[in-house]
């Protein structure tokens, strides 16, 4: 008996694992068509960067058209979380939408802060489109110089 010859797809098997992967995180699953423009959306979860001194960590965090009473900074248990929403704009008459590629809906993005970071000290700003969220390290952990002192006596 003869075998048929498949086709080789590499591009739909890296869809296939692609999707695959999407499930096993929860994420919904992208989809391509063959060569046309036909996928679905990703969950959205905003870019961020983190940066420290020595004073304290920043987590800058993009959210453009996000208003700021939808979003909500938390610390539990070691971990910062931004979470939030980007509402998506309520249907107009006569207007019609040509392409949607911008993520909406609820996104949350969790950071697990360093030993030396104060829960406690935590401030968060939003100003045009971009959280800015600092995280003051402890006083305990900063580096202490001690003064050494010259004993009397011999040894």
């Amino acid at each position: 008996m003869i075998n048929p010859l498949t086709r080789w797809e590499p591009v739909g098997e890296l869809d296939i694992l692609q999707n695959r992967l999407s499930n096993l995180f929860g994420r919904a699953p992208a989809r391509r068509g063959n060569g046309r423009e036909d996928l679905a959306l990703a969950d959205w979860a905003p870019l961020a960067d983190i940066s420290e001194d020595d004073k304290e960590y920043r987590i800058k965090t993009e959210l453009p058209d996000v208003r700021k009473d939808d979003v909500k900074v938390t610390v539990e248990n070691g971990v910062l979380s931004i979470a939030g929403e980007r509402k998506f704009e309520k249907e107009e008459k006569n207007k019609k939408y040509h392409r949607i590629e911008r993520a909406y809906g609820t996104f949350v993005r969790s950071f697990t802060l360093p030993d030396d970071a104060d829960p406690n000290g935590v401030k968060a700003e939003f100003k045009d489109g971009m959280l800015t969220v600092r995280v003051a390290k402890s006083e305990s952990a900063k580096p202490k110089q001690i003064e050494v002192k010259v004993a009397s006596g011999e040894h």
